[in-house]
This record gives structure tokens, sequence and C-alpha cells, in this order.
């Protein structure tokens, strides 16, 4: 029996409200040894609130030592293991956009990124450019021609984009473009079977157009792809826990993750302030309430850790409206850690505090990785997080006689 089949078996009808705020790339690292992670450093009186009157933790994404993308990492926060659920980045991006993807569509993650007159990237993500630099750069690429298959090219936002692929016997087992480092030239598309072969002819006939179409453009003068997909099939957090959810995000990506597993979308505005308002509104017509917060992580990747702190301390701002609705159960973690120090996601163990009347509350009294080590929830894998909300919630009934 797997989980979601006792978790199916298991659950109750009704029960308390959950809350999961996520904190994008939370967990971090000092700068110098002996120092303090970004977390630690930051002020946090009311998290720090939570965890005395909670439990806390640090929770894997996925396992020891394993790196994660966004995907796996809020997949696991769902209750999804993400070894057994491998979804690309791309359809995450078109269903965040809402794109509708057909059964011919392979969807693709894309990223403006800059390169110099050698073709060798000098900035990843073309130093985030405006939204509306990427719809220009967008209408540029949907006039590029591949015999035999159709494009689409849809905007995100900022370096992001989407390319879904439509035609016959296309494969997704395509691998990324993108080098993931600077000072390298995007790399060439190459398919593991005879239908993503196919693919990736169509995709570097693409990438080689999107150069000599954004030659000129500088610093969106370059594309990488990354996460081919196909739609998976997926059963839906209504079908598993017996919740009615709800997505407060404002990136399109998390959006799409929230759509995969069957999450209704709910207006966020564009800031942590409009996503606490929203989350007011639609209080009392749901039972599970996702509230992403990307620029934890963002400036992490960008190895900005006085603004890591700031972004922190903004979340910590908000936390006392989202306790003042008095959901039965309230967590907050992050779905991988991104430190300063790497400029990218990491392998730590990310902090986690849960919040309930029903808890068994620990000695710790700060929020931070240090202390989140000593916590009464221990360190454990993600995907088991859901079954902890459940019970706290009164949404789980006795296992055997």
């Amino acid at each position: 029996m797997n989980i979601h089949e006792l978790i199916k078996e298991l659950k109750e009808p009704i029960g308390g409200k959950i809350v999961l705020v996520v904190a994008d790339g939370l967990g971090g690292l000092p700068l110098e040894p002996g120092g303090m992670t970004e977390l630690e450093t930051a002020r946090t009186p009311n998290l720090d609130a939570c965890v005395r009157d909670g439990v806390c933790g640090l929770s894997l994404p996925v396992l020891p030592g394993i790196t994660p993308g966004s995907g796996p990492g809020h997949l696991g926060l769902f209750g999804y293991d993400p070894l057994e659920y491998r979804i690309g980045r791309g359809i995450l991006e078109a269903l965040g956009i809402n794109f509708a993807v057909g059964p011919k569509d392979v969807a693709v993650r894309g990223n403006f990124c800059s390169v110099d007159a050698k073709g060798l990237i000098t900035d990843r993500r073309a130093g985030r450019p405006a939204t509306d630099r990427c719809k220009e750069m967008c209408v540029k690429l949907a006039g590029i021609k591949v015999p035999g298959v159709e494009i689409f090219v849809e905007p995100v936002r900022e370096h992001r984009f989407v390319i879904v692929f439509r035609g016959d016997d296309l494969g997704d087992a395509v691998n990324d473009t993108d080098p993931q480092m600077v000072g390298h030239a995007p790399l060439l598309a190459s398919g593991a079977d005879v239908a993503s072969q196919k693919t990736a002819l169509a995709v570097n006939h693409f990438a080689a157009e999107a150069a000599r179409v954004l030659a000129d453009e500088w610093p969106t003068n370059m594309v990488t792809l990354r996460g081919f997909s196909r739609y998976p099939r997926i059963s839906s957090m209504r079908e598993v826990y017996g919740l009615k959810a709800v997505c407060l995000a404002v990136y399109p990506m998390y959006k799409g993750l929230a759509r995969l597993v069957g999450m209704d979308i709910a207006g966020a505005g564009t800031s942590l302030k409009d996503q606490v308002d929203h989350l007011t509104r639609v209080w009392s017509n749901y039972d599970f309430f996702f509230l992403h917060y990307k620029y934890t992580d963002s400036t992490g990747e960008d190895g900005n850790f006085p603004a890591k702190v700031e972004m922190i301390e903004r979340l910590d701002a908000e936390l006392p409206r989202i306790r003042n609705l008095k959901p039965d159960v309230l967590i907050v973690t992050g779905d991988h850690s991104t430190p300063s120090k790497l400029k990218s996601h990491s392998w730590h163990p990310v902090p986690t505090l849960l919040l309930s009347s029903t808890c068994r509350p620990d000695a710790v009294t700060e929020f931070g990785e240090a202390t989140c080590l000593r916590g009464g929830l221990g360190q454990f894998e993600a995907k088991y997080l859901m079954m902890l909300a459940m019970a706290h919630a009164g949404r789980l009934g006795k296992y055997g006689a």
C-alpha cells in the first residue's frame, strides 16, 4: 500500500482548515564559518512565536544530498512522492499560464539569456528583464517556423517563457539546453528515443533561428530550454485527501503546480500583502490554502544575502494576519534551500514549522536552521508533511483495529 492509498482509506469527510505557506528557497547557509544563515539573521518575532507555540524540524525535499527543482520540491510538500511523480518544468509553466496542453504537445520552459560575440552565456537570466520586454521577444520568436511541427511561444514573466511543440510522434525525453553556468554556449538538444529525437531536431532548428532573430536584442539575445514534458496523469488533492484546495501564487509556474494536483487558482495580486488579502476573501470557501512566496528564492539565486534577509522579514510581518484567521493547522516551510552563498538551489534540509492546538511543543524558541535541527519533528522527508497536516486537522482516522 502506498501513501495515497493509505490516506484515501483513512481520510475523514470533515475536519479543520490547513494553511501551507511556502517561502520558496527558504533554507540558507552562513557566509562565513560560525556565522548565521539568512533566516537566522532575519528579525522574525512572528515566526518565532509560531515555533514557541508549535513544533519544528527540517524537511528533506527528496532525499539526503539531492538538490531538487521547484517542481519536485512542491510536489513533495503536497504529499506526492517526487521520485514517483517526475513532472517536467515545461508542463508546469504551461499550466501556470493556463495554456491548453493537448495530447500531441511537448511543453518546454524557456529562459531568455545573454550571450557574447562567441555565443557564450554571460547571464543565464538576461538581467531579469521586465515582463513587457519578455512579451516583445516572444512575438519575435513566434514567427519562427519548423517543418512538420507547430510551435506556440507564450510569455510568462521576466526572463521566462513557454514553448509548446505540437506534432505527431513527439517525445519528451530530451535534455535541457541550459548548461546551468555562464561561460558556456547553450547545449544542443538530443533525444533518448526515436520520438524524442524528432523533438530534438525541432528544438535545435528553433534555437538556431532564435539566435538569428534575437542577435541584435541584447541582453535578451539568446534562449535556453529546459523541462521537456507532456501532460501527466496524477490524482487530485480532492481524490487523495478529500480537500477542497486553493492556490494563492503570483508566479505562473506555481499556479501550474497547483492546477496539476487539482487546486483552484485564486486571484493573488502582485505582492504578499495582496496574497493575504485574497486569502482572507476566500477563507470560507476552502479547506486547504497554498500560499507561495517567491522572493526568498530569487534573492538567494542572485546571491544577495541582505535582500533575502529582508524578504524573510517581510514574510514575518504578514504572518499575524494569517494567524488571525485561526487556521487549525499552519505550516511554514520552503520547497528547497537556496543559499545566497551558492546562488542556486541546494540539497540542504529546509526549516519547517507546524502550528496546531494538537501540537506537542518542543523546546525551540527561534525559527532557524540550527534550532530546527533540535525540533520535535526531527529531520523527515517532505512527502510526509501532508499526513501530519491531515492528522493535526482531525482529518485522518485510525489505522487498524
